[in-house]
């Protein structure tokens, strides 16, 4: 015999609301729902693990991503939802090694391989210093719309160019984004920075680190998850046709 959920209950499990819940059928993220006579929404077993393998990937994976990936495997392409999950691990994995890139650097100011970076050819446009920070130019321009660093201008066109002292700057702002959420905060690391006073600094990038190492976790869990539900799912399937 087929156990039916209640949205309520399912809500009250993964402690979301209804409305939550109906969201993610709006979105198309689960299997057909199946209605009662009365109209009212039947939740079974397929449906509570979806449910359980979003809410677990909403934990580490950003809200895009796991729209599209259980989208994906709505639609039969699990191969692809599986790599979708496997390039952001590998982005993660590469922001570790940035994060733990920089902080080196810093913790050997002292020897100078920070102080001594160089910028060949003197300051940069912002696509070259948007690639040796590993971010977005969308990005740089933001922080430099919230002062938290300077460009100069080319004279020749007017293009944006960043020298070294800012690009050591967005090279700390990209690595601390996600652990240091207020402008002021980063201003006031910023100026640490450039009075080479780097306890604090060295302090918030292991916060970064170890923040990393949590959000890791968290996509692993979900991952977990999320395999759960695609071989049940496949089981769903075969039994419908």
């Amino acid at each position: 015999m087929v156990r039916f959920y209640t949205p309520a209950e399912l809500a009250l499990e993964f402690n979301v609301s209804t409305t939550t819940l109906r969201r993610y059928e709006e979105q198309g993220l689960l299997p057909h729902v199946a209605r009662s006579t009365g109209g009212h929404r039947q939740y079974t077993s397929i449906h509570r693990l979806a449910f359980a393998a979003i809410r677990s990937m909403l934990a580490g994976f950003d809200i895009p991503v796991v729209y599209e990936v259980m989208r994906s495997i709505k639609d039969g392409e699990v191969t692809g939802a599986l790599w979708q999950i496997n390039q952001q691990l590998h982005r993660t994995q590469e922001e570790k090694i940035r994060v733990g890139n920089v902080l080196g650097m810093i913790q050997q100011a002292q020897l100078g391989s920070y102080q001594k970076m160089k910028t060949p050819g003197g300051p940069l446009p912002i696509g070259k210093t948007a690639e040796l920070a590993g971010v977005n130019t969308s990005a740089i321009r933001h922080w430099e719309k919230e002062g938290l660093i300077t460009s100069i201008r080319d004279k020749e066109n007017g293009y944006r160019l960043y020298d070294l002292t800012e690009l050591r700057k967005i090279m700390v702002i990209s690595s601390l984004r996600r652990t240091v959420y207020y402008v002021d905060h980063l201003r006031e690391l910023l100026r640490e920075l450039e009075a080479h006073q780097f306890e604090r600094i060295d302090r918030s990038f292991q916060l970064a680190l170890a923040k990393l190492s949590e959000r890791l976790q968290a996509q692993l869990e979900g991952v977990r998850h999320l395999m759960v539900y695609i071989e049940a799912y496949r089981e769903h399937i075969h039994k419908e046709h």
